[in-house]
């Protein structure tokens, strides 16, 4: 870049764009900006499943920025479809109007989410979403006869978000207490984590207690005012934790007989990325409010929206005005967004690449056995592309890290600054994602980087 312009003329140096100087003016999502100066990495440009920093360094993206970029980087269909309606139009009154591009793509979105599920408020963000679907079914509740209907109950370690409402049904301490005080009308229980069970119960002899308690729960808590039960399909924040297959099911059918709304958070496991195009559709059970987002338009605008179904929409027509579902944001339904979900689902339709996200989530799954002569692999978990690994002191025993050692961070921390790979870490585990369109040498290649990233710590600890 070129410039005679004195406040452009520091960027054609890139070591300015590491500088502390500039980066102190930044703000990262969850990250300590003291640690992040120290070993900055600022991103420039990305082409396949990769990316490069301002220094031309180059790193395997295997997190999919975030469970976003489903398609990679540099999709030329979706590009397209953005240039193409950024020329005819950039925004409608979300208030006032609709416009083409959101029509067409809440038609086309509707014939692949759950059966019924096809009544759809497009949003711009996760949060967005299921902060939405929070107030989407307590006014529901409020206008078919229910009002006393307004209690949500969520589970521990499930993350749904940033906003009040969504962070109020969090289930993690460290993302709530700065807050507090939160929301009022939500209730939690435990999750299920068999490697780990909070009732020291062993499956399938527990019976799958960590789903019966709902019911208890809501006993407990009187079925006249428990509107909704929300929860991930998989639990990311922990570690790609995959439930047993009897959990679902006995959720749905606990809420049914309560006449309680099931509400999924699918905004990263939903768009193909579990092998499936939601989650849900693993598990066989069909929710009534399924939160979307991240690969909705794969990282190339901010998309995400909630589908629910007619039954319940009917509730909001009417005469009064006050009927209306109160909720409004922006960017909701804004075309240039519509028109790259299009592009999107166009291209994991017409490409079969939700299947091919299963066939390379599996081949991933029987690389990474590899890794347990290592002896420090405690579980391997996760569907399609969207895996975990738990990381214990012993693997026979199943003995985890003294707390402190932060053994999955570290491996993390060597993956990124030594081995230029892009991978989500925690202290006990670390998961893996990678775009869709990843090849089984990728794979290969990530799995041998990752190897050496978990030898290079051991040997550290044993020294």
């Amino acid at each position: 870049m070129s410039s005679t312009n004195p406040n452009l003329q520091i960027w054609e140096n890139p070591a300015n764009y590491s500088s502390p100087q500039y980066l102190k003016h930044m703000v990262l999502d969850f990250v300590q900006m003291h640690d992040f100066m120290q070993e900055p990495i600022v991103c420039d440009r990305g082409e396949g499943i990769y990316v490069w920093d301002v220094q031309g360094k180059k790193y395997l993206d295997g997190i999919s920025g975030v469970w976003v970029t489903s398609l990679g980087f540099g999709n030329q269909r979706v590009i397209e479809a953005i240039r193409a309606q950024l020329e005819r139009m950039c925004f409608s009154s979300p208030i006032l109007t609709i416009n083409t591009r959101a029509v067409e793509y809440v038609e086309m979105l509707g014939q692949y989410t759950p059966e019924g599920l096809t009544t759809i408020k497009l949003l711009s963000g996760g949060s967005e979403a299921t902060e939405t679907a929070i107030k989407l079914v307590r006014q529901y509740y409020a206008q078919t006869g229910k009002p006393n209907k307004k209690t949500i109950i969520s589970r521990y370690n499930n993350f749904h978000g940033v906003t009040l409402g969504a962070l109020t049904a969090t289930g993690i301490a460290s993302r709530k207490i700065p807050f507090e005080p939160l929301a009022g009308g939500f209730r939690h229980i435990a999750p299920p984590y068999c490697l780990r069970c909070p009732f020291n119960l062993k499956y399938p002899a527990c019976n799958v207690l960590c789903a019966r308690m709902l019911e208890k729960v809501i006993q407990y808590e009187g079925p006249e005012t428990v509107a909704a039960f929300m929860a991930e399909p998989i639990q990311l924040s922990t570690g790609n934790i995959v439930p047993p297959p009897e959990y679902w099911p006995i959720i749905r059918e606990t809420c049914d007989r309560y006449d309680v709304k099931v509400i999924v958070d699918e905004v990263a496991t939903g768009a193909g990325r579990c092998g499936k195009m939601w989650a849900m559709d693993v598990f066989n059970t069909k929710p009534d409010v399924l939160c979307m987002g991240k690969g909705l338009a794969a990282g190339y605008v901010p998309l995400s929206g909630v589908a629910f179904s007619d039954e319940m929409a009917d509730v909001f027509i009417s005469e009064d005005p006050e009927k209306a579902f109160m909720d409004g944001h922006t960017y909701g339904g804004n075309p240039v967004a519509a028109a790259a979900g299009i592009a999107v689902l166009q291209e994991l339709v017409e490409r079969n690449l939700v299947e091919q996200c299963r066939l390379r989530g599996e081949y991933l799954m029987q690389r990474l056995e590899d890794l347990r002569e290592l002896g420090v692999i405690g579980e391997i978990r996760g569907k399609g592309l969207m895996i975990g690994i738990e990381l214990v002191k012993d693997a026979q025993t199943l003995e985890p890290f003294k707390k402190g050692i932060n053994f999955g961070t570290r491996v993390g921390r060597n993956s990124l600054l030594k081995q230029n790979m892009i991978i989500r870490y925690a202290p006990n585990w670390i998961a893996v994602a990678p775009p869709f369109i990843v090849s089984e040498q990728e794979i290969d290649e990530m799995v041998l980087r990752l190897g050496q990233s978990i030898f290079d710590e051991l040997s550290v600890l044993k020294n």
